[in-house]
């Protein structure tokens, strides 16, 4: 699999505490030079980086990060307001407690309402599998499947672990035909990258992958 066909996989991400405006703007930057998917960022930087890009590339923002706890009403406005800066996609995390506790129809219902709030932007739903036994990511691979988001995504990289190759093969088995699967957090050899997308991942959370790639660029490889 050529590295081309990799980058168009990869939310180019930058999600940490001390992200500054010239960091952000340098990943923009990678991600248009590069070709990613997009640029996965703070919502805080969302407006200012959908008009530095001017159309270049896709702006990706999280909602309910990185715990997932916050309110339906709060997710609801956190991705209007989003989408209003100029986000073209959203990756929403699910309350988990509400998972744990089996309410199953409220975690359905805030999926529906912040796909709703997306209108013809894309919605992803953070499930962090490394919380989750086995059961309780098949429940959710139905749940998102059901509530028509478009992707199902494993980790927000900020818990215990990131995506596995057995959370992608179990995801596959169990979602819908039109959910896809985005895997993030501990993608870190170009290696990893192509056996998650052989596996079926058709979105990768990283920003390990173009780090690799300037690395061999700059040792002639």
């Amino acid at each position: 699999m050529e590295v081309k066909e990799i980058l168009k996989h990869v939310d180019h991400t930058l999600l940490t505490q001390t992200a500054t405006w010239e960091e952000i703007k340098q990943i923009c930057d990678d991600a248009i030079a590069y070709g990613t998917a997009s640029v996965c960022i703070p919502p805080s930087y969302v407006k200012q980086a959908a008009e530095y890009a001017q159309g270049k590339m896709a702006v990706c923002t999280v909602i309910g990060f990185p715990n997932g706890y916050m309110t339906t009403a709060t997710k609801e406005f956190e991705t209007r307001d989003a989408i209003a800066n100029g986000a073209e996609e959203i990756d929403m995390v699910i309350n988990i407690g509400w998972l744990k506790d089996k309410k199953y129809d409220l975690i359905e219902e805030e999926i529906r309402t912040l796909k709703a709030a997306c209108g013809d932007k894309i919605l992803k739903v953070i499930i962090e599998t490394c919380l989750l036994t086995e059961e309780e990511k098949v429940e959710m691979c139905k749940i998102v499947t059901k509530a028509g988001a478009d992707y199902i995504k494993t980790s927000t990289g900020f818990s215990t672990s990131g995506a596995t190759f057995a959370d992608i093969e179990l995801f596959a088995k169990n979602i819908g035909p039109e959910v896809k699967m985005k895997a993030a957090g501990g993608i870190s050899s170009m290696d990893d990258a192509k056996k998650f997308v052989s596996l079926g991942a058709d979105r990768l959370g990283t920003s390990r992958i173009i780090k690799i790639v300037k690395n061999e660029a700059s040792s002639g490889y």
